[in-house]
This record gives structure tokens, C-alpha cells and sequence, in this order.
């Protein structure tokens, strides 16, 4: 390791202790790691949802087992506040879950409520009541430089707590899922199944990062790790705590990627940026004075690398919050205040539903072509774990179509979605449009 090879004291990295001339993390991991928790997860089955499957002479019939027995998995939380138990992971690690249990460092065992889960971001927050926790600091995530030491922390394959170290690799990726929402750490730290939701510190012990996922065509660690920042998991955390979800809105813009020559032009050195592409009229972007042709290089005071960066920190914001835009053109830096809107749905009927989408209430949305809204179908609410909320769909969601054709009214989407083959929606959430699978 690079740590072990630093000729000097002066050498070490920051907070790196010398032990008998040997340099080491432990002091700080003794800080960091009761703050880092085990999570076991009992997921619901199919039995639990389908009489059939619960029938043991159906079950024979079929030569499925007589007595189905649940499925267990294992993952990682980190403490985010020890006085109201709050402990933050990933979406993916307690989805299905009827059951969720937290183990801490000391072997103390208590079992956990989701207080609610967000897909898009793959955050999930949870709830114990205990005491005598360790709540883990969190850093600025924003302030990560590519090369920075990370360490990370979580529960690889269920075996227990084990700390692995490595450096940033890559800051701002994304794509790795459909929904969008993404603006990873990436990270050589190895990370295997069951670290997920577990913790990515720096040399202070701080947490800059949610750990989330791996690409490795083994199943197991090949020094590209992912993680989600402890800015944006935050702010999820929000969310959560006060919704129970979290609620996108829309500024009415769509984004592309800053051009090299369009950054030399503005005199934007660093080629950071994202460019409004358009502006829907009449649209909250378009109430604050923004243009096409504008490039965000700040939200909040926070810098904007690329689209997926700017989609994926508007991305978290409520709506009714006034986000704070600096903006480039030919002229100069501009400030730009835009309040978060709402989906477009003055014109929604009352809702209904459908057994194609259980779950969601739906509501046909008629747009105004010359005020740049869309036509569609409105998810007006979807009921935790029913299908449509396990599928993905959320609130406030809008159905442009199925499988690319589009659709005006419920009547023509459940006709859409009982016709055979593979089902794909076509969706708009807040300012992006995504692809939901159903089957």
C-alpha cells in the first residue's frame, strides 16, 4: 500500500498516526467505525402476495418446496444522527424488506423502521431506538479532489465490519442506472456485496460517501467502486424525515454537456458546466429569466460539472425551494433565483386507478402545446409496496407513453399495457425523462 510505503512522518497522509515508526489509521478508524453498522434484511416473497404460492399443494404441484422459507441478505448503514437513530443506506439493500434488523459495532442488535427510500438516488433511511450510539461526521463532499485517501467501511459479503483504503479515482460519473440521478464517487477502496450502504471516509474520519455499487463481471471487487455523496445523501435525508419520500419537482429546462469550445469562448477554465438546451414557456425557469443557450456553473454555491451533475442536485430539491443559479453568458456571470415547481397538473381530473398499475392513482393530463407543457398520465400518489411503487413509479411521475407510443388518457394506457410483450413506460420526473421496465 502507498501508506505503508511513506518514508517520513512528514510524508503520511493527513491524521495517519506513527505507532513504533509504523504509520497507521487506527486512531481514527477507533473514531469512525461504532458509527458504521450491520444490516440484515428478511425480504418479502411472492407467498406473501399470492394465495397460489402459499397453498402447499399447489406448491408440490409444481415442485416448488413445501415450506418456503425467506429470503436473507445482508448489507452496511452508517449512524447520521445518534440522538433520533437515524442511520442512513442504500434503496436497494432494504427494498422488499418485511423485516430489518441493525447490528452496531459493540453487537448490540435492534430492529429498524424505513423511515422511507428513494430509488433514483438508491438512499434509504432507517430508524432505531437505542442509546449510547456514534454518529459519523459528515464532510463536504463538494470539496473531494480526485487522488484524495478514502477508506471504506462496511460489511463485504455479511462476514462483519472490515475496512478497506484506497484513493478517489473519479469524481461526478453517472449512467449506471436509468433514473438519472447521479453524480458518483468513484473509488479503487475495495468494495464487495454487503458494503453497500456502508461508509467512504477521508483521513479525518469524515464521511464523504455513501458506498453503493461495484462494476465487476465477477460479482466481486476490481477497484471500480461507486458511491453516493454524503452532500446529496443528505439531502435525501431531508426529504425522507419529512415526507417520507422524496418529492421532485421541475424548473422546465432540458440539459446537455458543456462543449470545449463554447467553455473557451465564456472563459470557463475549467470547462465546468451545463448548458440550458431549452426553456419551456411559462415554466418556473422561464418565470426566473433563464435562457437557452445559458451555462449553470454554480446551484446553491455548489459547482456543476456536467448535465448529470446539475439533474442530479435539482434533482433533490422539494418543491417550493428557491434554488440559487449562477449562470455564464456572453456577457457575464449572472445570479439567477428559479423557485422548484410542480408537475404540470391543473388540468387533472380526478384520479382513478387501474389493476395494470396497482397501486397508483392516475389522472389524464392535458398539455398546451404553445405553453410548453406535455399531455400524458399523472401519477397523481402511489401506495408504498404495492406493484406500482415497486416498480418505480412516484408521484408526481408523468406517462408519456408506452413503449414510445404515446398515451392521452388512463383508458388508452391500461389498453397499452395489457397488449403482450415486453412493457416499457416512458416517463417524465421533474426536468428527465426515463425508461421504467415493467415486464
Amino acid at each position: 500500500m502507498l501508506l505503508a510505503l511513506a518514508p517520513t512522518a512528514r510524508a503520511a497522509p493527513p491524521l495517519a498516526a506513527l505507532r513504533e515508526g509504523v504509520t497507521t489509521l487506527a486512531p481514527m478508524l477507533a473514531q469512525v467505525t461504532p458509527a458504521v453498522v450491520n444490516i440484515a434484511v428478511i425480504q418479502r416473497q411472492p407467498e406473501a402476495q399470492n394465495p397460489l404460492l402459499r397453498d402447499p399443494f399447489f406448491r408440490r404441484f409444481f415442485g416448488l418446496p413445501d415450506d418456503a422459507r425467506p429470503q436473507m441478505s445482508a448489507g452496511s448503514g452508517v449512524i447520521l444522527d445518534a440522538e433520533q437513530g437515524y442511520v442512513l443506506t442504500n434503496h436497494h439493500v432494504v427494498k422488499d424488506a418485511s423485516e430489518v434488523v441493525v447490528t452496531l459495532k459493540d453487537n448490540r442488535r435492534f430492529e429498524a423502521r424505513v423511515v422511507g427510500s428513494d430509488a433514483g438516488t438508491d438512499i434509504a433511511l432507517l430508524k432505531i431506538e437505542a442509546d449510547r450510539l456514534v454518529a459519523a461526521k459528515p464532510a463536504d463532499s463538494d470539496a473531494l479532489q480526485v487522488g484524495d485517501f478514502v477508506v471504506a467501511i462496511g460489511n463485504p459479503f455479511g462476514i462483519g465490519q472490515t475496512v478497506t483504503s484506497g484513493i478517489v479515482s473519479a469524481l461526478g460519473r453517472s449512467g449506471l442506472s436509468s433514473e438519472g440521478y447521479e453524480e458518483f464517487i468513484q473509488t479503487d477502496a475495495p468494495i464487495n456485496p454487503g458494503n453497500s450502504g456502508g461508509a467512504l471516509v477521508n483521513l479525518k474520519g469524515e464521511l464523504v460517501g455513501i458506498n453503493t455499487a461495484i462494476i465487476g463481471p465477477s460479482g466481486g471487487n476490481v477497484g471500480i467502486g461507486f458511491a453516493v455523496p454524503i452532500n446529496m445523501a443528505r439531502a435525501v435525508m431531508r426529504q425522507l424525515i419529512r415526507f417520507g419520500e422524496v418529492r421532485r419537482g421541475r424548473l422546465g429546462i432540458s440539459m446537455q454537456d458543456l462543449a470545449p469550445d463554447r467553455a473557451r469562448a465564456l472563459g470557463i477554465s475549467n470547462g465546468w458546466g451545463a448548458v440550458i438546451a431549452e426553456v419551456q414557456p411559462d415554466s418556473p425557469a422561464a418565470r426566473a429569466g433563464l435562457r437557452a443557450g445559458d451555462v449553470v456553473t454554480e446551484v446553491n454555491g455548489r459547482p456543476v460539472q456536467t448535465a448529470s451533475s446539475l439533474r442530479a442536485r435539482l434533482g433533490v430539491l422539494p418543491v417550493g425551494e428557491t434554488v440559487v443559479l449562477s449562470v455564464r453568458r456572453d456577457d457575464g456571470t449572472h445570479t439567477i433565483r428559479a423557485r422548484i415547481g410542480e408537475i404540470e397538473a391543473r388540468h387533472a381530473r380526478q384520479g382513478r386507478r387501474i389493476p395494470e398499475l396497482e397501486g397508483a392513482t392516475l389522472a389524464a393530463v392535458r398539455g398546451d402545446e404553445s405553453q410548453g407543457t406535455e399531455s400524458g398520465v399523472l401519477v397523481v400518489s402511489v401506495k408504498a409496496g404495492t406493484p406500482a411503487f415497486e416498480h418505480g413509479l412516484r408521484p408526481g411521475d408523468l406517462i408519456l407513453g408506452v413503449n414510445r407510443r404515446r398515451v392521452g388518457s388512463v383508458d388508452a394506457l391500461a389498453a397499452r399495457l395489457r397488449a403482450p410483450g415486453r412493457t416499457t413506460l416512458n416517463v417524465l420526473r421533474g426536468d428527465f425523462l426515463l425508461t421504467i421496465v415493467l415486464g
